[in-house]
């Protein structure tokens, strides 16, 4: 059995931290030649899967349970491996296309931050799926 990784420090920033975990994963698919099958509906597909996954775990809870999630490592151990595989698709499909994820994040916040701008009330008009 191998041994938990160590804090050796700081960990480098976020950018550099995905960076480096996207570039991991396509040399992972490279190493298995899986390049034919990572075409951009392939990933789009397997990521709506990922997702759905995701929201099972939830379906039927109530509120109060969802927001306990957490508390039970078996159920925590379960949405933090499906919000890998959500990220490792998205990671993997912007790769493919040639998106920055977090260029196209801060883009689509500034957009909303227009789009809806802050009221001072605790209950927005619309939600920014409208």
């Amino acid at each position: 059995m191998s041994a938990a990784p160590t804090d050796d420090g700081p960990k480098p920033p976020h950018g550099e931290r995905l960076y480096r975990l996207q570039r991991r994963l396509a040399e992972f698919a490279a190493a298995r030649d899986w390049a034919p099958y990572h075409t951009p509906k392939n990933l789009a597909v397997a990521l709506s899967v990922e997702a759905s996954e995701l929201v099972e775990i939830f379906q039927w809870l109530t509120p109060e349970q969802s927001a306990a999630i957490m508390e039970n490592p078996e159920s925590a151990h379960r949405v933090t491996d499906e919000v890998a595989d959500v990220l490792a698709y998205l990671l993997q499909f912007c790769e493919v296309l040639g998106v920055d994820v977090l260029d196209a994040l801060a883009a689509k916040i500034e957009r909303n931050e227009h789009r809806f701008p802050a009221t001072g009330t605790s209950a927005p008009d619309r939600h920014s799926s409208e």
